[in-house]
């Protein structure tokens, strides 16, 4: 990697030290470009008629969507966050009250409120599986539980956004294949960050966004659907004119590749970027990609434990570019700030955020430190020295 070129292209570095990858990572020009010149096409052509007329281009998306993750194009929605790409693919799972949810400990926090929201809803049972002491789901407990209680979905967070934790969704995922599970993996901060492989996951739902380690816009997120999904024909709750095919006045037909789970409507400058920013992800390559960012979190990691009074909370054999810290006797807003106030970006994450995991760890709040390759050795020498200050 160019990384002087890579932080020319790149505006915000030339204002902050950026290390609030996991929440937002400062976009490059490449996706500026695409957003604009075609938000410019549509002001000056008609909504309409510029998606018209950037058909093949907006079709690229989910080409370059289908080569980041190894899939095919046929496998992949566009939807305004992982969030949103969740919550459209729990939807279409047949639930009946009884039946039982298996997660982790460590699942993100709008995943772990949409279980309880089923279990409260529907009489849906959510089982948790145990957490291994040197951090991750325990695998084992996993197979035990699936084998115990033949639950409707596994669901399991690649990459934690709480923790430096990079879960073992492949494994996981041999053991939802043979015995039919459906499962969804919400890849939100793994995407971007790490490669990224559907066939080695074996996975029904893979759910994303792109303004974290994709380097991409807010309101831009992703869908990966199995062939299983669509072959049973499972569909999200509320289908609208995009999914389905309106053929007799009670009857519909669903359409039948991922866009089933798409809105008509769609924010195609929005498409366009997320097309940008994936390719820019794909041509400097994912292995590349995760080997600087190692490098970078390694560095972070080293100095961090030699400050008295700061604690890193990361567990895990496999760590990724999220850094979670406690700060004894300090305040959140008053390191979040003080950080700000020498132009370097983080972010506090509190108990309620990650109840389970961070009542182990016995924090109330924690500092997630979260870079990126075009971060630079200099500004983790700056973030280190100012930490340094603020807790001295």
């Amino acid at each position: 990697m160019n990384i002087e070129t890579l932080r020319e292209q790149t505006p915000g570095c030339n204002h902050k030290i950026h290390f609030n990858n996991a929440g937002a990572s400062l976009p490059p020009n490449q996706v500026l470009d695409a957003i604009t010149q075609h938000l410019q096409l549509e002001a000056t052509t008609g909504g309409y008629e510029a998606a018209d007329l950037k058909a093949t281009e907006i079709n690229g998306f989910y080409e370059s969507t289908a080569q980041l993750l190894n899939c095919k194009a046929t496998n992949i929605a566009f939807t305004s966050s992982a969030t949103n790409s969740f919550a459209r693919a729990l939807s279409c799972i047949p639930f009946q009250a009884g039946d039982s949810i298996l997660l982790a400990n460590e699942d993100y926090i709008s995943n772990q409120l949409a279980f309880l929201s089923l279990q409260k809803r529907f009489g849906i049972k959510i089982i948790r599986a145990a957490s291994l002491p040197e951090g991750g789901v325990d695998v084992d407990d996993m197979k035990r539980l699936m084998d115990q209680h033949h639950p409707k979905l596994v669901s399991l967070t690649h990459v934690p956004s709480n923790t430096g934790l990079i879960q073992p969704v492949e494994l996981v995922g041999e053991l939802c294949a043979k015995r039919d599970i459906y499962y969804l993996v919400d890849g939100c901060q793994s995407a971007g960050q790490i490669p990224v492989d559907i066939q080695k996951i074996k996975c029904d739902f893979f759910t994303a966004t792109l303004r974290k380690f994709l380097r991409g816009p807010r309101g831009a997120g992703f869908l990966f659907v199995s062939d299983k999904v669509v072959q049973r024909k499972l569909e999200p709750l509320f289908i609208d004119l995009r999914g389905a095919e309106w053929i007799q006045p009670d009857e519909y037909a669903p359409r039948m590749d991922a866009r089933r789970f798409e809105d008509w409507e769609l924010p195609y400058p929005l498409v366009l970027g997320s097309r940008a920013a994936i390719e820019l992800a794909i041509s400097l390559g994912l292995d590349e990609i995760q080997k600087r960012n190692l490098f970078l979190c390694t560095k972070i990691r080293n100095g961090l434990a030699e400050i008295p009074g700061v604690n890193l909370l990361d567990k895990g054999t496999n760590l990724s570019s999220i850094i979670t810290v406690s700060i004894r006797n300090h305040k959140a807003p008053d390191i979040l700030n003080g950080l700000r106030a020498q132009n370097i970006n983080t972010s506090i994450g509190y108990r309620n955020f990650a109840l389970i995991d961070f009542d182990a760890k016995q924090v109330e709040w924690a500092l997630r430190i979260s870079p990126h390759y075009y971060n630079t050795e200099l500004e983790v020498d700056t973030l280190l020295q100012v930490i340094r200050k603020l807790v001295a």
